[in-house]
C-alpha cells in the first residue's frame, strides 16, 4: 500500500450513513462522498463503537466465475476463455457485522467465496485496460455468498447468487493497492478454509474492468467481484465467516436462517437485522 492510500469507510452516525476517511483509531467525516470532490467537515469519531455499513451500495455488483484456475479445477472445469460474467443484485449487499441470512428453504448448500472486489469511480464506457484503471477508486472485500445446489440447476445464477445478504461487501474502500498480489483468506470459526493471493486470478483487475465497460456501462460507486480462489465451502446458521483481503482489512459475518436464527439454541445474534436497507 502506498504512503499516500486512503481507507474510506461508511458508517450510521445519529441514524444516517455518513462516510469518513480511517485515521488510526478515529474516522473523519467527509462531505458529501468518496465519489466527487470531498472535504473534511471537522468531526472526528472514535471507531470504536461506530457501527460499519457496507462501503458503497452499486447500481450493480458484476461478477467474475471462475478466474482461478483451482477453484475452476474444483468445481469441475475449466478456465473459460473468456471471463464468466453474472450479476448480483444490489438488494443482496449488506455490511461488515450483519447476518448471512439463509435460505433453507430452498437451498441446503450454501457456500463462501472470499474475494478482492473492485469499486468503480467514473463513468466508464468502452474503455481501454489503461483507461479503466484510472477508472478505479479502489477495493474493498466480498463474501459470493453463493446456493450451490441452485447454482448447479439453472443455467443463469439468479436464484444461486442473488438472495438478500448474499453479497457482504466491507470494511473499506482501500485507495492506491496494487491489485497484481493482494492475499485472499476466507476462515469460518477461526478455521482456514480459502488462502489465495490475485497474483493467480486469470483475467487481471484491468482487463476485467475494460471488458465488462464493454459491455455495460459502469458508473460510479458500481462493484466488480474478481473471483474466488479455491477453498470454498457450506455454511451453517451459528458460524461466523470472515474474509480478509490484504491492505483492506477484514469482513466478517454472522451467519443465521434466513428468519433470523443463528442455531437451535438462539443467541444473542438472533437479534441483528439488516437495516441497511432503512439507510
Amino acid at each position: 500500500m502506498r504512503a499516500d492510500s486512503i481507507r474510506f469507510v461508511r458508517v450510521l452516525h445519529e441514524g444516517q450513513p455518513r462516510y469518513g476517511i480511517l485515521d488510526g483509531i478515529e474516522v473523519v467525516l467527509i462531505e458529501p462522498h468518496p465519489f466527487a470532490p470531498h472535504r473534511p467537515t471537522g468531526e472526528r469519531l472514535t471507531v470504536d463503537g461506530l457501527r460499519l455499513l457496507a462501503p458503497v451500495i452499486p447500481s450493480k455488483v458484476v461478477c467474475v466465475g471462475k478466474n482461478y484456475a483451482d477453484h475452476a479445477a474444483e468445481m469441475g472445469g475449466e478456465v473459460p476463455a473468456e471471463p464468466l460474467l453474472f450479476l448480483k443484485p444490489s438488494s443482496s449487499v449488506i455490511g461488515p457485522g450483519d447476518p448471512i441470512r439463509l435460505p433453507l428453504d430452498r437451498s441446503t448448500e450454501i457456500h463462501h467465496e472470499a474475494e478482492l472486489a473492485i469499486v468503480i469511480g467514473a463513468l466508464l464506457q468502452r474503455v481501454s485496460p489503461e483507461e479503466a484503471v484510472q477508472g478505479i477508486l479502489g477495493y474493498t472485500a466480498a463474501n459470493d455468498v453463493t446456493a450451490r445446489d441452485l447454482q448447479r440447476t439453472e443455467g443463469q445464477w439468479f436464484r444461486a447468487k442473488g438472495f438478500d445478504s448474499f453479497c457482504p461487501l466491507g470494511p473499506a474502500i482501500a485507495t492506491g493497492l496494487d491489485p497484481a498480489d493482494l492475499s485472499v483468506r476466507c476462515l469460518v470459526d477461526g478455521e482456514v478454509r480459502q488462502d489465495g493471493t490475485t497474483a493467480d486470478l486469470v483475467f487481471d483487475v484491468a482487463s476485467l474492468v475494460s471488458e465488462i465497460s464493454h459491455i455495460t456501462t459502469l458508473l460510479p460507486s458500481d462493484v466488480v467481484l474478481t473471483g474466488t480462489p479455491a477453498g470454498v465451502g457450506p455454511l451453517r446458521p451459528g458460524q461466523t465467516v470472515r474474509v480478509e483481503v490484504e491492505g483492506i482489512g477484514v469482513l466478517e459475518n454472522p451467519v443465521v436462517d434466513r428468519d433470523g436464527v443463528p442455531d437451535d439454541a438462539g443467541s444473542a445474534g438472533a437479534s441483528r437485522t439488516n437495516g441497511e436497507r432503512e439507510t
